[in-house]
């Protein structure tokens, strides 16, 4: 098209009209390209994605600002939108809190290391989709003086940009995609998480500090404890290739907390006569109560392979606890005690998301509403 300089008279006017109506409609009407991430564009969502992990995590430490330092309004290249800016400040001050109530409970946090590798990237239309791994290790303040060194997680998150008319990208959205608790650098959440289980009728265990000695005999009896501990620390995010995993189908926590029993002396019981009485694992199948939180739970009070404790703190190596989120009375999610400070604090070590040595109190902590069991094994 010849490019001149036009007037405002009605001829004028009509033959824009004109020319507009004689147009091809995709001319008419071409739609934006479709934007390409790169090899620099994925780097970028991955700075990005690290700056708003990083600030969450740093949100846990002692002496941490009481703002965002991290992510700017404008990080890596990457545009942060007002609504999530909002959203990530509303998340840091709630950590504030998680971290107040860990010091209530006599931990802390004086070190801290995030990294976010991109594991993939998807464009539909105008909008861009990247899934990405955090790895976190927090290395525990030494309070009582006998706590592990660090404990650590690997999370997984699907961040959302929506491309600008510039070719640069904004950040819309951030969520986690794992099945287990949230991270203890997550935010606690305010929406209710339900399930359509079965109602459990088993006790809850108290979670106040110091708990009520009771002993556990370690050494001498049917099972070896400290394989069952082996075992989690080895595989907590290294999976056994011997073993199918379940996280896309429902999560793997159960799972996992079985293969470490196992490891540690528990016989497989391929049948009886209760209704949740067998518990198996074969080259191609395994029972709901191998795998599934709250059968799992049956199972262990069919055959007494467990007792309930009083106190979540009263838990040894090789001891489980689970949780109900929603307190609904369907228990989600299942963990092994992998280690216990000589001051009576027990560290979890699970799947979903996969998890080395957390503290009772760091769960507490993030979910002061949920519902807690303790299991002897």
């Amino acid at each position: 098209m010849i490019s001149k300089k036009l007037g405002r008279s009605g001829t004028t006017v009509a033959a824009i009209t004109l020319s507009a109506v004689l147009l091809p409609l995709s001319a008419a009407h071409a739609a934006a390209p479709t934007p390409r991430v790169t090899a620099s564009t994925a780097d970028a969502f991955g700075r990005v994605a690290d700056a708003v992990f990083t600030d969450r995590t740093s949100a846990l430490l002692e002496g941490a600002p009481t703002a965002r330092t991290a992510l700017k309004a404008t990080t890596a290249g990457i545009q942060v939108s007002d609504t999530l800016a909002r959203t990530e400040n509303t998340a840091v001050s709630s950590l504030h809190g998680t971290r107040a109530r860990l010091a209530a409970l006599g931990e802390a946090y004086s070190a801290a290391d995030t990294r976010v590798t991109v594991d993939r990237t998807r464009v539909t239309g105008q909008r861009a989709t990247a899934w990405v791994t955090e790895t976190t290790t927090l290395t525990y303040r030494k309070i009582r003086g006998d706590e592990p060194p660090t404990t650590g997680f690997r999370a997984h998150h699907a961040l959302t940009f929506a491309a600008r008319a510039d070719g640069t990208w904004r950040l819309t959205g951030e969520r986690s995609t794992d099945q287990g608790p949230r991270q203890v650098n997550e935010p606690v959440s305010t929406t209710p998480r339900r399930t359509t289980m079965a109602v459990v009728d088993a006790p809850r265990a108290a979670t106040t500090y110091p708990a009520p000695a009771n002993a556990k005999n370690l050494t001498g009896g049917p099972y070896d404890y400290a394989a069952m501990a082996t075992y989690a620390e080895t595989y907590w995010k290294n999976y056994n290739p011997a073993y199918r995993s379940f996280n896309a189908v429902g999560g793997d926590c159960t799972n996992y907390l079985s293969q470490s029993l196992k490891a540690g002396g528990w016989t497989l019981v391929t049948g009886s006569d209760e209704e949740y009485g067998t518990w198996n694992y074969g080259p191609s199948t395994q029972t709901d109560t191998w795998v599934g939180v709250n059968e799992w739970s049956w199972f262990t009070q069919t055959a007494r392979r467990t007792t309930p404790l009083a106190n979540v703190y009263q838990m040894d190596v090789g001891d489980v606890m689970q949780m109900d989120f929603d307190k609904d009375g369907s228990k989600d999610h299942s963990m092994i005690t992998s280690y216990r400070s000589s001051g009576g604090v027990p560290y979890l070590t699970y799947h979903d998301t996969d998890t080395y040595r957390r503290s009772v109190s760091s769960l507490i902590a993030s979910y002061p509403n949920s519902a807690y069991y303790a299991y002897r094994t």
